[in-house]
């Protein structure tokens, strides 16, 4: 599952792995923040691409198995 913008729905299942995608801003920032407060880890490095208007952020996250 990718997102982009706001965080998926409170009612779906929490998905072992996301693609967290936006703008790099003090909003994407939080959304990874947020997501590393569930319980998720980092997985990967980000990436960044430029769209000609700004600077687009991806960062991978996934639920550890225990």
């Amino acid at each position: 599952m990718c997102e982009h913008g706001g965080m998926s729905d409170d009612n779906t299942a929490r998905l072992q792995y996301r693609l967290l995608t936006g703008p790099d801003d003090a909003t994407f920032c939080k959304r990874v923040s947020d997501a590393l407060d569930e319980g998720y880890q980092l997985y990967g490095s980000p990436s960044l691409t430029y769209s000609r208007e700004r600077v687009i952020a991806a960062q991978a996250v996934i639920l550890p198995r225990f």
